[in-house]
């Protein structure tokens, strides 16, 4: 029997998840104290019900692995997981497609009175005592924003409005009907989720960036710049210039082609004061067989071909809130080769920060 799940995510304490537990009939409550996880003690309730768990190795992954998932696989029917709070339901999204489990929704919870300051601070989860390893060097910014764009529905707590909040929400995560604490209807929150929403699945982060249609003309000082370009980023330039990116930005995502990687698109994503660097894989254009590509990824890259350049291109998405649009814009246009070094790319040694940071990343 497989398991439908709610997950419920956010970084300060709420009853969120006890609230629609109570909504949910035959529904069972899970939940897990990670707070002591570096000393490899983990704290599980199931309905209520304390269950003190050591594991031999004190890391998010063991949990998951040896611990909620064969717990969900046990429970079967309809589980609502309140999810500790430095974790991120997309990093437990992905462990759960080893079993048997549909995502009914990812609900978040939004604290009014200081997700804003989190997503544009510079905190580590460390520095708040959550760190959920002894590596865990994550900005509260990552978490938080991390949490809010990958929800499918939001649920705002504490007093007030705030319209520069609402705008970000509005940017960061369009698609996601929103709530307050207050007057939440568990029912109708659930039922106002669209269709395509993302339920817990993920892209190959060659798909639109703009998802969602969110609004594009500034609001309550909130912007948002999306970047495009056709020719590639000098790599020590970029590097330098990514330090616009984390002061008053809320988050910046997307695809770069740097000139001394020709062959490999990098995914580039921040959050406050905190930046990651993946490898997405080779532009099609350096693939010959497209056999086992997306449908949908060939049929972007066919429709925006270049003659020279094939699919490479710079795609980046900024949502700012306090950082002034026209400097980040400048400060990317800045960081392109010039003509002069795109003519001599092929013969140029380019020295490149990037690579020296991916060769860190996989060995870590």
């Amino acid at each position: 029997m497989g398991v439908e799940l709610v997950l419920v995510a956010g970084l300060t304490q709420h009853d969120v998840a006890e609230e629609i537990w109570r909504a949910l009939p035959g529904a069972v409550l899970v939940r897990h104290d990670l707070r002591d996880l570096t000393g490899g003690v983990v704290r599980r309730w199931v309905d209520g019900e304390l269950t003190v768990l050591e594991l031999a190795h004190g890391c998010v992954s063991c949990t998951l692995r040896l611990d909620l998932l064969p717990l969900l696989e046990k429970l079967g029917g309809r589980v609502v997981v309140d999810l500790d709070p430095a974790l991120e339901p997309e990093a437990v999204c992905f462990a759960l497609r080893e079993i048997d489990a549909r995502i009914e929704a990812v609900v978040t919870v939004v604290d009014r009175a200081n997700w804003l300051a989190d997503a544009i601070g510079g905190d580590t989860v460390e520095d708040r005592g959550l760190g959920a390893a002894a590596d865990d060097d994550r900005t509260v910014a990552q978490v938080v924003v991390g949490q809010a764009e990958f929800a499918d529905a939001l649920v705002l707590t504490g007093p007030g409005d705030d319209a520069v909040l609402d705008a970000v929400l509005d940017r960061l995560n369009p698609r996601a009907p929103r709530t307050v604490r207050s007057g939440l209807d568990v029912t109708a929150l659930l039922a106002a989720i669209p269709d395509d929403a993302r339920r817990g699945g993920f892209d190959d982060g060659f798909g639109t960036l703009l998802q969602g249609q969110p609004p594009l003309e500034p609001a309550g000082g909130v912007s948002v710049v999306h970047f495009t370009e056709r020719r590639p980023f000098h790599p020590a330039r970029l590097h330098q210039a990514i330090d616009t990116l984390l002061d008053g930005v809320v988050r910046t995502r997307g695809r770069v082609w740097l000139a001394s990687q020709p062959d490999t698109a990098l995914w580039l994503e921040s959050a406050g004061g905190g930046l990651s660097v993946g490898n997405l894989g080779p532009w099609l254009a350096a693939v010959e067989d497209w056999s086992d590509v997306p449908p949908d990824r060939c049929a972007m890259a066919s429709a925006t071909w270049h003659p020279r350049y094939g699919d490479r291109s710079q795609e980046l998405v900024v949502i700012t809130a306090t950082a002034s649009p026209e400097e980040i814009t400048a400060a990317l246009h800045g960081a392109l080769v010039t003509d002069e070094e795109l003519a001599l790319a092929d013969e140029l040694e380019f020295v490149d920060p990037f690579a020296e940071w991916h060769d860190e990343m996989e060995g870590s």
